[in-house]
């Protein structure tokens, strides 16, 4: 008989191997980039349309208050108020017999200027004006004597 030997008389078929498949990096470093533009447009938009409903809350109706205290007998009172939001300008020139004396006009915008000039008569005396815009701090001014002027602005 025969020796064994070490090695088989037949070799069975060695399957075939199949080639290892590289995932595909690129696809998702592509999803990755498209999500990141989306929701940087996303991000924008959202600032955009928080600026626009800012700037119409900030158009909001506010009420200037004009007012002349003191002993005066005569004064004239000149006042004028704008707002960016109503696009108008309001002015008046008032000869006033009798202290004190109050206005109040409603007006609109995310700007206002108001201005209030008090102006004493011959017959002398004291005049203290003062103007509120909503509810920022109140500007006073005082005139004391024959025609002296004081001037109240706001803002």
């Amino acid at each position: 008989m025969s020796e064994p030997s070490n090695h088989p008389r037949w070799n069975a078929p060695v399957p075939p191997q199949h080639p290892v498949r590289k995932r595909r990096k690129w696809l998702w470093v592509v999803l990755v980039v498209l999500m990141l533009v989306v929701g940087g447009c996303l991000a924008a938009v959202g600032l955009v349309v928080s600026e626009v409903s800012d700037e119409d809350a900030g158009a909001r109706t506010v009420t200037v208050t004009y007012e002349v205290t003191g002993d005066a007998r005569d004064v004239t009172v000149s006042f004028s108020v704008q707002g960016t939001g109503d696009l108008r300008t309001e002015q008046e020139l008032e000869q006033v017999t009798g202290l004190p004396w109050r206005r109040e006009i409603e007006t609109s915008g995310q700007e206002m200027s108001s201005t209030l000039v008090v102006t004493v008569g011959a017959a002398g005396g004291k005049a203290t004006c003062r103007v509120r815009v909503g509810d920022e701090p109140v500007r006073t001014a005082t005139a004391s004597g024959p025609h002296d002027t004081a001037t109240c602005k706001s803002p």
